[in-house]
């Protein structure tokens, strides 16, 4: 696991050069409100330690560490905080990133906003009703959508069946 980017500001001693320079999400966006919320220690006990630290404090899997990255079966994809389901085995590609790529969420289940962290401009995808920290969307996926949804497999459960 590497750490996440508040951690990793703090470690490295640029905390505050870098939210001078590149600003800090939290500090601007209005916050959101959500279906299923949970204190600290709760999401804690609720969750793996690596579920834990991706879902709640943004940090990022190693790539090609998740099983769910070789899951081929026909299914859904749901979150590990609080199982709405996010996606369906039929949008499911191999990016060859690492991580478990889809073109497409199922619909009202993913929320974006911006991630301008570390001097990069991406946007994070978050679960909608948790608020979990899923991954990124990137615009070099396959048609129809063109989108890559590049997911945490640690932040997702699979449930095989119809999709």
């Amino acid at each position: 696991m590497t750490p996440d980017r508040r951690t990793f500001l703090t470690m490295t001693g640029a905390g505050a050069a870098a939210l001078a320079l590149f600003g800090c999400r939290g500090a601007t966006a209005a916050p959101e409100h959500f279906e299923v919320t949970l204190t600290d220690a709760q999401w804690k006990a609720k969750l793996s330690p690596a579920a834990y630290q991706v879902l709640r404090h943004e940090n990022t899997e190693t790539p090609f560490t998740s099983p769910l990255n070789n899951e081929h079966r026909a299914g859904i994809f749901s979150c590990d905080g609080c199982a709405l389901p996010l996606y369906s085995s039929k949008t499911k590609f191999d990016s060859g990133t690492g991580w478990p790529s889809f073109w497409a969420p199922l619909p009202n289940a993913v929320r974006t906003r911006n991630d301008g962290s570390l001097g990069m401009s991406r946007t994070e995808v978050h679960c909608r009703r948790c608020g979990g920290h899923l991954g990124h969307v990137f615009d070099d996926g396959p048609k129809p959508t063109g989108k890559r949804y590049c997911m945490n497999g640690v932040a997702m459960t699979f449930r095989p069946g119809a999709a």
